[in-house]
This record gives C-alpha cells, structure tokens and sequence, in this order.
C-alpha cells in the first residue's frame, strides 16, 4: 500500500488531497480483510464484493464509494504489476450510478454584490477582495488558490501560473480589475502580514491561508451581501465557467481554462446554461405563455 502511495505521488504526481483520500479508502480496506483474517494474497471478486456491500450497509454515499471503487481499482493493478498478485480482484467492480446534481452558480448581480462587500480601507478587506475576484476571474479550485506564490502571478501579462490536480500547470488570464488588484495587493498590502510563508494570500499570522479559512472569508461575505444560497468556494467557479458559456464562449475552452483533464467534466455546464435557456424561453416564447382568461 505504502509503495501505491509512493508511486502516485512521485510519478503521477497527484495532490496531497487525493493521497489522503487514497490513503483513507486503503485503511479501510485493510480493516476489512484484517476483521475476516484474509490475506491480500487471498483476496477476490467475492471479497471485494462483500466490502462493497459492508461500505453500502455503513451508509457510504455515491459519489464517496464511487472513489473508493477507484482506489480499489488502482491499487490491485499496481499490486499485479509489482507481482504481488497473479490476477487483478478489482477488474470487473462496476461504479454506483450517480445523479448528475447541477452545480449552484451565482448571478452576475449577485457576484457583483458579493465582490463589493469587502472594505479596501485595511489589510484583510483588500485581500479578501482580492482573492474573491481573483476566484471568480480565474476559476480557480480553493486548493489552487491557496497554493499561489506571488512569482505566480505576471502582472504585464495579464495572467496567473496555477498548478491543478495532479500537479498540471495552467496558464489563465485574467481580467484588468483583478490585475490591478493583486498588483495593489502585492505591492502594498501583503508586506503588512510580515509573511513568513511564501504564500499569495496570507492569514493575520503571515501564514497561507488554509481551504477553511476561505470558506469561512466566502460565507462570511455571502451573508453580508444578504445572498441565501448555499454558496461555497467552488460556487464561484462554477459562476465563472457557466458565465463564460452564457457568453458566448465554447466548451473545449472553457475546459482549458477549468484545468479539466476530459471535457465531460465540463459538458455539466452545457446543462446549467440549457437550463437557464428553458427558462427564458417560457418565459418570453409568445406560444408558451398562458393565455388571459375572459
């Protein structure tokens, strides 16, 4: 298990995040076998199946086991190349069909409410604008806001270095009013953190601020703007990505610039902006609304 670990996160690369969800479905696994006495020698299709059907009865949801089911998948495959197995127990696991919920966005209105909350006047104001606008101009993960150093930002031109799951590297542009944000920021407000970590965004100790510290800086905000919706980090990129396509942008650029590695992950914007179109559509088609009554 320990050299999967090794082997995904020196070749492969993949965030410290995926390791630890990895690392946690592995664990689970061998409490199983350990309960039941099996080796990992011994394991096959009906021993998997069984700790499937022991995760469903635990109540693990979808989208959680569908992950589990990767894991599984991957370890074993390792385990047979290394020679550890002479068969892969995992080839035939099926994923849980999974609802495709979509995604919360934000208007523009109430992006735009959101973004005017903070107060430029003090150190935390500005970065908190700061960051949210450089949230929503970018599309940014929280996991890839928090990990930007100021060299990663090019202020002449006009873009940010981001690096995504599995350590790729994106270039994205952003737009003039957060340019000259994160230059201000930079330049003026940033030294007043006395930083002592190398971070972009900072917290009152100088420190990176960590992924619950930017949910809270977002709820907080939210709740000011008076928007009741249930608005995490992540809703601003979906608001950029369905903004985007609302107009007038294409699918496989949108993708680009979401650092998304298959362009089904973003087709689920397809959905939102068809979505908002139905809408618009009852709303205005002259044969679709009701008629007055004499």
């Amino acid at each position: 298990m320990d050299r999967w670990l090794e082997h995904l996160l020196v070749e492969r690369g993949l965030a410290e995040n995926t390791l630890a969800a990895y690392s946690a479905d592995l664990i689970e696994l061998q409490a199983f076998l350990e309960e039941r006495g099996c080796l990992l020698a011994e394991v096959d299709e009906q021993t998997l199946f069984m700790h499937v059907v022991d995760l469903r009865r635990r109540g693990m949801a979808g989208r959680t086991l569908a992950r589990h089911l990767a894991t599984l998948r991957g370890f074993f495959a390792f385990a047979v190349g290394e020679g550890e197995l002479e068969a892969d127990p995992a080839l035939f696991l099926e994923n849980p069909k999974l609802a495709r919920n979509l995604p919360d966005v934000l208007t523009r209105d109430e992006m735009a409410t959101i973004l005017a909350r903070p107060d430029l006047s003090d150190r935390l104001g500005f970065r908190d604008r700061t960051m949210l606008e450089l949230m929503y101009a970018a599309g940014l993960r929280v996991s890839e806001l928090c990990a930007l150093r100021p060299l990663d930002f090019d202020a002449q031109a006009g873009v940010v270095r981001v690096f995504g799951k599995g350590a790729k590297e994106r270039i994205v542009p952003v737009h003039h009013v957060s340019c000259a944000l994160v230059t201000a920021y930079l330049r003026d407000w940033r030294p007043a953190f006395s930083p002592v970590e190398p971070a972009m965004f900072l917290n009152r100790s100088g420190k990176g601020l960590s992924r619950q510290a930017v949910w809270k800086v977002v709820k907080r905000h939210v709740a000011e703007a008076g928007i009741h919706k249930d608005i995490s980090p992540h809703t601003f990129r979906h608001s950029f990505a369905t903004h985007l396509l609302e107009g007038g942008a294409d699918l496989r650029s949108v993708q680009l610039l979401l650092g998304h590695a298959d362009i089904s992950a973003t087709e689920i914007y397809t959905h939102v902006q068809a979505d908002r179109l139905r809408r618009i559509h009852n709303a205005h088609h002259p044969r679709t609304r009701r008629p007055r009554t004499p």
